[in-house]
């Protein structure tokens, strides 16, 4: 059974105010719980609708009712479980390699799909603006799918970290040069700009390559592509003239 305290807790790590306050945050799902149980994250509790993860210790788990599981639960079909995990320590961040930079994203799955390709295409630093959406966000948590474990997330004020980094810039344009025609460094910052407006002009200052996916439609009038679907394009190419 859940406790009108512990129920209180968990509605409440929805929100980024109490997450910091706590330093705690939620999972939902069997495949994000796992990838998290193998990881360094630390269990703070894990609820349950069935038995399920044998692993876990009784002092670290409830078996709950499925109205109780809806009661606090982030999602609109509740899964069987929810975890609560500490937020861990910051870790160094990665200055060499290639470094996805996202400025003032504000879609929850958009960074948490972001997270899962960098995850594929062995990016482990992503550096976020200071007004990009929390990572432990309970809906980017969830669209990571267990990849947040292994990329290291870090929230920067992006003109001081672009203006001491030794690495060549690129940003993401409507009117950059073709990516499919550029020749991309191993090493380099790609920068991702808020799914509405872009790439700010203040920080456009700042970067000398351009680049763009041409579009190949006929009567080319679509406005832009998703900035998740943007960055698997230009992960790939960066990737592609590494082999």
């Amino acid at each position: 059974m859940v406790s009108k305290n512990q129920i209180k807790l968990i509605t409440s790590l929805q929100q980024k105010k109490y997450r910091n306050e706590h330093q705690l945050f939620i999972a939902e799902g069997v495949k994000v719980i796992q990838e998290l149980l193998q990881s360094n994250f630390v269990l703070e509790h894990l609820f349950v609708t069935e038995a399920i993860f044998e692993e876990v210790s009784l002092s670290r788990k409830t078996v709950v009712k499925e109205p109780d599981m809806k009661r606090i639960s982030a999602l609109h079909t509740p899964s069987s479980c929810l975890a609560i995990f500490k937020i861990p320590v910051k870790t160094k961040m990665e200055t060499q390699g290639l470094i996805v930079v996202l400025e003032d994203i504000r879609d929850p799955g958009n960074l948490g799909t972001i997270i899962r390709l960098c995850d594929w295409f062995g990016v482990k630093q992503l550096v976020c603006s200071l007004e990009t959406v929390d990572v432990y966000n309970p809906k980017v948590i969830q669209s990571t799918m267990g990849s947040i474990k292994r990329v290291n997330v870090s929230y920067v004020d992006l003109d001081k970290f672009i203006s001491e980094s030794q690495l060549p810039v690129f940003g993401t344009f409507m009117d950059g040069k073709n990516v499919y025609n550029e020749a991309l460094p191993k090493e380099a910052i790609l920068i991702l700009g808020n799914e509405a407006n872009g790439i700010s002009p203040n920080l456009e200052k700042t970067i000398k390559n351009r680049i763009a996916i041409p579009r190949f439609g006929a009567i080319q009038q679509t406005e832009s592509l998703n900035v998740a679907t943007a960055t698997a394009i230009f992960l790939s190419e960066f990737r592609r003239t590494m082999q």
